[in-house]
């Protein structure tokens, strides 16, 4: 017996499998942190996603607010941002707890890097995917015990800032048969008094440089002025790495790299949505795109940095401040995971 169905049933049964589909394949975002820019520009690189990005699978579901009343731009920034996601149909939760219940993976956004390591602490115990942004914490211990509580709960965690994603910048870290010899990057380098220095902007440049340099660097020195910073790096294969950071005069980002057979420096700060697709490849299941060893080597050219202006420009070893970070953040962490 033949069974014939009418038209508007079959394109019925048809709308149902797609939307059924469509709403499998959708992952579910959580965002930590509703005080910087970055909530609200991700958001609406993934809104307005074409159907072909992987961007088109996220979905911001629900938000933390969070915040943190001793930086002002935190607080000035809040409630408009919470007032901007509420409008768009996304829940506004009190707690992370309740936020991890609502979904699949975790953007941490808050600007205080402070904050970080007690807010990324209950979603590495989910086990749920997590992109920290920039900076990864306020300080090189703060980073080591991220990156040591992420590997006891065996949870995928990344963090990068844009510039390295942006493709005149990335192409550095793609094209591995040149031979790069030295790098020289630049960008905006203001100081927020609870963060080490080069944390709170500065960490752009310092990404372009490590993006076209790669990890290995073993010293550093650091020239500091009111108007500037220049941090002079050696790698362990004797290649020298210099980042300018900018707080008087124009500003803006830059790389120029000094390979064997090119110099070039044609690279320039291209928007957010190169790091948003890789946000949505690992939350889809992708390898983390930086590992964890890259990002805690470029917090440790930063605490170096650190050290070195403290000390009146003496060079410093990555490989100390290194090893005061592991003892500290081991103590700081210790309760946790009992």
């Amino acid at each position: 017996m033949r069974l014939v169905f009418p038209l508007a049933l079959v394109i019925a049964m048809i709308c149902s499998s797609v939307m059924t589909n469509a709403q499998t394949n959708t992952i579910r975002v959580g965002v930590i942190g509703l005080d910087t820019s970055h909530a609200g520009a991700f958001f609406k690189i993934m809104r307005e996603a074409p159907a072909t990005s992987p961007m088109a699978r996220l979905k911001i579901v629900a938000a933390f607010p969070g915040g943190s009343p001793d930086i002002p731009s935190s607080t000035d920034r809040l409630p408009n941002y919470t007032k901007e996601f509420q409008s768009q149909g996304i829940e506004i939760v009190d707690s992370i707890e309740t936020l991890l219940s609502k979904v699949d993976a975790v953007m941490l956004n808050s600007l205080d890097g402070r904050k970080h390591l007690e807010q990324a602490y209950p979603v590495f115990k989910s086990g749920k995917r997590v992109f920290i942004d920039k900076p990864l914490a306020a300080d090189l211990t703060d980073a080591v015990a991220i990156a040591k509580l992420a590997e006891h709960f065996k949870t995928p965690w990344f963090t990068s800032s844009s510039l390295r994603f942006t493709p005149t910048i990335h192409r550095y870290r793609e094209k591995t048969d040149r031979k790069i010899l030295g790098a020289h990057a630049w960008s905006p380098c203001s100081l927020e008094t609870h963060h080490t220095d080069l944390t709170w902007y500065g960490i752009h440049g310092v990404e372009a440089l490590f993006t076209a340099m790669g990890v290995g660097c073993e010293e550093i020195t650091r020239t500091k002025t009111d108007g500037a910073d220049v941090v002079v790096g050696r790698w362990k294969d004797g290649r020298i790495g210099v980042f300018r950071g900018i707080r008087s005069g124009t500003q803006g980002y830059g790389l120029t790299v000094f390979g064997a057979d090119f110099l070039e420096n044609d690279a320039k700060y291209e928007g957010y949505e190169p790091l948003v697709v890789e946000i949505a490849k690992f939350f889809a299941g992708g390898e983390p795109p930086v590992s964890s060893q890259e990002s805690l080597e470029i917090m440790a050219f930063i605490q170096a940095a650190q050290q070195s202006s403290d000390q009146k420009g003496i060079p410093v070893t990555l490989q100390s401040v290194m090893e005061q970070a592991d003892e500290q953040s081991a103590k700081k962490i210790q309760a946790w995971l009992r």
